[in-house]
């Protein structure tokens, strides 16, 4: 297998448009990495440049220490697996998996057997002689993971490969890509705007934006340690509140409320340079305290505006007293206390997880 360093690579394209910026990165040896962030963002255009499908504008990819920027996707011994299928709708599913091993040479015995341990892997013993055509989207999808794992390469590159199947298939290939992951002990570096997939796969995340880098490390760190507001609001459902506040010492942030100043408490070290400033204040929905009495000083009170049962949990919007009416989420587990639209409730914020952002939006204490 093979460990993959990109070294402040660009992708620049024709009008000057830029799809990837000065991109740095590691993926370890038989690490699962995911690619993480919204349509357009620049993910697609990574993974093809990995793949030697888009030419690198400026920078360095090496697999294990090799550079690869002018190797075709031959000479690089990657498998690739696109959203779209791109079968060959003439072949049987069997020879369609084993299209890439017989290009490379292999012989019949070696073939039949490496196309039999895929295929049981995905569940796909069933159909070897079925035509493509005759399948549905989620076994088309298998069909088209099964010939890119087969050949056991250098590095196997995933582009949103499970986004035609429904919610129920989509969990059950995810778990089996992640076993054929392990099993296999491939290096792999799966592309996705679903996080749900990133975090249940990948061992970490990079989060790209713009075509740049935001934050790469475990879901863990992510999560609880976003470096700016951008990754803070786009990991996690619903994504991180915000509301505007004064930082007055170290430890201490206030908001404004119609009944006067409300401090809050966080922990952790930032620059006294910031005392007095103006700050967004951050706090996840799934960290919030609520009650429905004041219980401490430092409660703040709010009002339900809706209420959203999603199975097992309920999402609570609320509206702060401020002026401006600041609307919140918090996120409870199903089968706790109950709250109706339009009750008042006391919320509680646990100084470990309130974060604030400066005017650049990024991320200023430090854990």
């Amino acid at each position: 297998m093979s460990r993959v360093d990109c070294k402040n690579i660009w992708k620049i394209y024709s009008g000057n448009v830029i799809g990837v910026k000065d991109l740095t990165f590691t993926c370890g040896d038989k690490e699962f990495l995911a690619i993480l962030g919204p349509s357009g963002g620049g993910k697609s255009s990574t993974l093809r440049m990995l793949a030697g499908l888009e030419e690198i504008s400026k920078g360095e990819i090496l697999f294990d220490g090799e550079l690869v920027n002018n190797m075709g996707p031959n000479e690089r011994n990657i498998a690739l697996a696109f959203e779209s299928y791109a079968l060959y709708y003439r072949l049987t599913v069997y020879e369609n998996i084993a299209f890439p091993l017989r290009a490379k040479g292999f012989k019949k015995e070696k073939v039949n057997k490496m196309v039999k341990e895929i295929a049981e892997s995905l569940n796909l013993e069933p159909v070897l002689n079925t035509k493509p055509s005759g399948l549905a989207g989620g076994h088309q999808q298998r069909v088209s993971l099964a010939r890119a794992l087969v050949r056991k390469p250098r590095l196997t590159l995933l582009d949103e490969p499970l986004s035609h199947m429904d919610q129920r298939i989509r969990a059950a290939i995810r778990a089996q890509i992640r076993r054929i992951h392990e099993e296999f002990g491939n290096t792999t570096i799966y592309v996705t705007h679903d996080q749900e997939e990133a975090i249940s796969l990948s061992d970490r995340i990079l989060i790209i934006f713009e075509g740049q880098k935001q934050q790469i490390g475990t879901i863990e760190e992510i999560y609880n340690k976003p470096v700016n507001r951008f990754v803070a609001n786009f990991v996690g459902q619903p994504g991180m509140n915000f509301i505007n506040g004064k930082i007055d010492s170290t430890n201490a942030v206030s908001i404004l409320l119609d009944g006067g100043k409300q401090e809050i408490k966080f922990t952790g070290e930032i620059d006294s340079k910031y005392i007095g400033s103006g700050i967004v204040i951050g706090f996840r929905p799934q960290q919030i305290k609520i009650s429905h009495k004041k219980e401490k000083e430092s409660n703040i009170p709010a009002r339900v505006k809706i209420v959203e049962f999603q199975g097992d949990s309920t999402v609570l919007t609320l509206t702060l007293d401020d002026q401006k009416k600041t609307e919140i989420k918090v996120n409870i587990p199903a089968g706790g206390t109950r709250y109706k639209r339009g009750e008042e409730c006391w919320l509680e914020l646990q100084p470990k997880f309130v974060h604030l952002f400066n005017e650049q939006e990024k991320a200023i204490v430090k854990r």
